[in-house]
C-alpha cells in the first residue's frame, strides 16, 4: 500500500512538473534577465555569432566546390583564383571573430552564473529568515540545506552548460536547416525523415527519464535530512547500540536514491547514443539519396536554382553531421535540464513560502525622560523603554515598558482540532516571577512560544502592558524578551561574540558583567584563549553546562525587561547552579520572569506557581499556599525531594 501510494504522489508530483515546467523555465529566465539586464543579450548575442559562424563554412564549401568543378573544366586558375582568395581570407576573419565571441561568452556565462547563484542564495536565505517557526518545526533541517547544495548546482548545470548548448545548437540546426533547403528542397526531405525519427526517440526516452529525476531531487533531499538527523544524534546511537539499526534505515533511504538515480541516468544516457546512431544512418541515407539524385538526373527543386551536383551532395553530407551532432547536443542536456527544472522547483517553492505575518504597528524604542518626566525617544541603549503608538490623528504616544504580560482564555493548538491549551489565563505583574510546573508535554513550552508569538493563539487575548501583541511589531516583542532555552546555541566564533549575540551593541565590559553575573567568567578565564576562545560546531568543546552558562550570560547582556528561563539550569549540576541562581536572581530584579522548570527547588520564591495538566491551570498560588493545599503540587514538590 505504502509503494501504490508513493508511486501515485509521483505521479502527480511528475504531473505538476509538466504542467509548471514552462512557468518554471519562463522564470529562471526572468529572474536572470532581471539580474543582468545588460550582460545576458550580450552574451546571447556571442553565442548567436559563434552558431551562425558554424554554419556558414558549408555555404562556403558548396561555393568553393563549384569554383574547382569551373577551374577542373576550363583550367584557368587565375580566374579560380581571383573568386576563391578572397573567400578564404573572409572564413580566416570569421572563425577569429567567431573565437573572440567564443571567449567572451565562456567568461560572461561563468560571471553570470556564479552571480546569478549567489543572489539566488541570498534570496533564499533572506526568505528563510522571514518564515515561520513552524514552517522548520516540520521540516527536516537537512531536506533544507538540500535547496543550497543539490538544488542550486542543477541551476549552475543549466545556466553555464544547457542553455548556452540549447542556444547555440538551435540556432546552428535552424541555420543549417535553412541552408539545406536553399540548395534541396529534394535532400531537405529526406532529412526531415530523420528529424521525425530523432524527435519521436527524444520525447518517448527524455519523457521516461523526467519523472526519475524528479524523484531523485525528492530522494536526494531525504536522504540529506537523515544524514544530518543521524549526525546530530551520533552520541544517543552510540550510547544506546544503535548503529545496526541505522545503517540498516539508511540503506533504505540510499536504496531509494539509488533506483531513482539509476533510472533517470539509464534513460538519459541511452538518448545521445540512439540520436547518434540515427544520425549517421541519416548520414548514409543522405548520401546514398545524393547519389541516387545525381544518376537519375532528377530535376532539383531549390531556391538557388542550382542543379544537383557534387558541389551540393558533398557540403550536405557535411551539413547532415553538424545537424545530427547539434541535436545529439540537445539530447544530452535533457537529463540536466529536467533536472534544473525539479531543482529549480523546490527552490522557488521555498521562496514561495508564506512568511512570517505581522501586521503590528507598535515599535519598542529607547526612551529618556526630561525633568518634566515626558519621554523621548534615544539613540542609544538607556536601559528605559517605551511602546511607540502612532495613532489615527498622526500623534504618538508613548507607553512606558513595565513588563507587564497577560494571557486571557487563551485557547491554542499546533495543529487543527487538536487544542493543546485549553482557557489558560495567567496575569504577570510588573517585576513577578512567575513558575509554571508540570509534567511533560503539559503545555509550558507552548505557553512561552505565544508570549513571542513564535505561533499565534486560536481563541483569547495575549496583552502586554495593556497592549494587544497582535498589534506590536513581532521583531520588537521578542527584542523585549530575553529567553534561556534548554537546547542552547552556539554559533561559530569567539566566547565574546556568542555573548554579545544579545546585544550587538554591547561593549566588552558589558559582556565580560554579564559573564560575571551569569556565574561564567570563573571558567571562560580559564579557557586557553579567555573570552577569545572560539567556538565550533555548536560548542562541542565546552561542557553542557558551560554552554548554558554563556547563553544565560548572552541573555543578560540584552538587558531585557521580561525574562523566560525555559529550564535554564537543567544542564547544571547542584553547586553551579548555587552560582548561577545568585547571578540570575541579580539578573532577575525588577523584570517580569517567566521559569519553566522540573527541579521544583529553583521555583520556590516564585511570586507566582502555576501548575499545568494536559494544557489546563489546575493550580495556581505561592509556594507556601500551594503546599498548604496539599494538591498535585504538594505531591510533586514532596516526591521530588523523596526521590532526592
Amino acid at each position: 500500500m505504502h509503494s501504490k501510494r508513493m508511486g501515485v504522489r509521483t505521479m502527480k508530483q511528475t504531473q505538476l512538473y509538466r504542467e509548471g515546467g514552462g512557468h518554471t523555465f519562463g522564470r529562471i529566465l526572468k529572474t536572470l534577465f532581471r539580474s543582468y539586464p545588460a550582460l545576458v543579450p550580450i552574451t546571447a548575442f556571442c553565442i548567436l555569432f559563434s552558431a551562425a559562424v558554424a554554419a556558414i563554412p558549408d555555404m562556403l564549401i558548396q561555393k568553393v566546390m563549384a569554383i574547382i568543378e569551373r577551374w577542373y573544366a576550363t583550367r584557368d586558375w587565375a580566374s579560380a583564383s581571383e573568386e576563391l582568395i578572397p573567400k578564404i581570407l573572409f572564413l580566416i576573419v570569421l572563425y577569429i571573430l567567431s573565437l573572440i565571441a567564443v571567449t567572451l561568452y565562456t567568461q560572461f556565462m561563468a560571471y553570470i552564473t556564479q552571480g546569478y547563484l549567489n543572489k539566488m542564495r541570498i534570496s533564499m536565505f533572506e526568505g528563510m529568515q522571514n518564515l515561520p517557526i513552524r514552517y522548520f518545526d516540520t521540516h527536516k533541517h537537512g531536506d533544507i540545506m538540500s535547496h543550497y547544495t543539490n538544488d542550486i548546482d542543477t541551476l549552475r548545470q543549466l545556466i553555464s552548460q544547457s542553455l548556452p548548448t540549447l542556444l547555440r545548437a538551435g540556432v546552428t540546426v535552424l541555420s543549417v536547416f535553412f541552408i539545406m533547403l536553399y540548395y534541396s528542397a529534394w535532400m531537405t526531405l529526406v532529412l526531415l525523415f530523420g528529424v521525425v525519427a530523432m524527435v519521436f526517440v527524444s520525447k518517448r526516452v527524455g519523457g521516461g527519464s523526467a519523472k526519475y529525476f524528479i524523484r531523485q531531487q525528492r530522494s536526494m533531499g531525504r536522504a540529506e535530512g537523515f544524514i544530518q538527523e543521524m549526525m546530530n544524534g551520533q552520541k544517543v546511537i552510540k550510547v544506546f547500540c544503535h548503529e545496526k539499526e541505522c545503517e540498516e534505515e539508511f540503506e533504505k533511504v540510499n536504496d531509494a536514491l539509488y533506483h531513482d538515480s539509476y533510472r533517470a541516468h539509464a534513460y538519459a544516457n541511452i538518448l545521445g547514443p540512439i540520436i547518434m546512431n540515427i544520425g549517421n544512418v541519416l548520414y548514409v541515407v543522405i548520401a546514398v539519396a545524393g547519389g541516387l539524385f545525381l544518376l537519375s538526373g532528377l530535376h532539383n527543386i531549390s531556391l538557388s536554382g542550382l542543379a544537383f551536383s557534387i558541389s551540393i551532395v558533398v557540403p550536405f553530407l557535411n551539413m547532415t553531421k553538424q545537424f545530427s551532432s547539434n541535436v545529439n547536443q540537445v539530447s544530452q542536456q535533457i537529463n540536466a535540464i529536467v533536472m534544473a527544472m525539479a531543482g529549480a522547483d523546490r527552490i522557488f517553492a521555498l521562496m514561495d513560502e508564506q512568511p512570517e505575518a505581522d501586521d503590528g504597528k507598535v515599535s519598542l524604542v529607547n526612551v529618556e525622560y526630561g525633568e518634566d518626566g515626558t519621554p523621548s525617544e534615544s539613540a542609544v541603549h538607556t536601559g528605559q523603554w517605551a511602546w511607540k503608538q502612532p495613532q489615527e490623528d498622526g500623534t504618538v504616544v508613548y507607553t512606558p515598558l513595565r513588563g507587564d504580560v497577560r494571557l486571557q482564555h487563551v485557547d491554542f493548538g499546533y495543529a487543527p482540532g487538536k487544542e493543546v491549551l485549553h482557557d489558560v489565563s495567567v496575569y504577570a505583574e510588573p517585576g513577578q516571577k512567575v513558575a509554571f510546573v508540570g509534567a511533560t508535554g503539559a503545555g509550558k513550552t507552548t505557553i512561552t512560544n505565544l508570549i513571542n508569538r513564535f505561533y499565534d493563539i486560536a481563541d483569547g487575548k495575549i496583552r502586554y502592558d495593556g497592549i494587544n501583541i497582535n498589534k506590536i511589531r513581532k521583531a520588537d516583542l521578542r527584542t523585549s524578551l530575553g529567553i534561556v532555552l534548554q537546547d542552547t546555541n552556539l554559533f561559530t566564533g569567539t566566547v565574546l561574540e556568542n555573548i554579545r549575540y544579545g546585544r550587538l551593541s554591547a561593549t566588552d565590559e558589558e559582556c565580560h558583567a554579564a559573564a560575571r553575573l551569569a556565574g561564567a567568567d570563573d571558567f571562560i578565564s580559564r579557557l586557553p584563549g579567555g573570552y577569545e576562545t572560539e567556538l565550533t560546531n555548536n560548542g562541542a568543546n565546552l561542557s553542557q553546562g558551560q554552554r548554558q552558562l554563556i547563553a544565560i550570560a548572552r541573555a543578560a547582556v540584552a538587558d531585557p525587561p521580561v525574562m523566560i528561563l525555559d529550564e535554564a539550569t537543567s544542564s547544571i549540576d547542584t553547586r553551579t547552579e548555587a552560582i548561577v541562581q545568585r547571578g540570575m536572581d541579580e539578573l532577575m530584579k525588577g523584570r517580569t520572569v517567566f521559569v519553566i522548570a522540573h527541579r521544583l527547588s529553583t521555583v520556590r520564591n516564585a511570586d507566582v506557581i502555576m501548575v499545568l495538566d494536559h494544557g489546563r491551570i489546575i493550580e495556581r498560588g505561592n509556594h507556601e499556599k500551594l503546599i498548604e493545599e496539599e494538591g498535585v503540587y504538594y505531591q510533586l514538590y514532596t516526591g521530588a525531594f523523596e526521590l532526592e
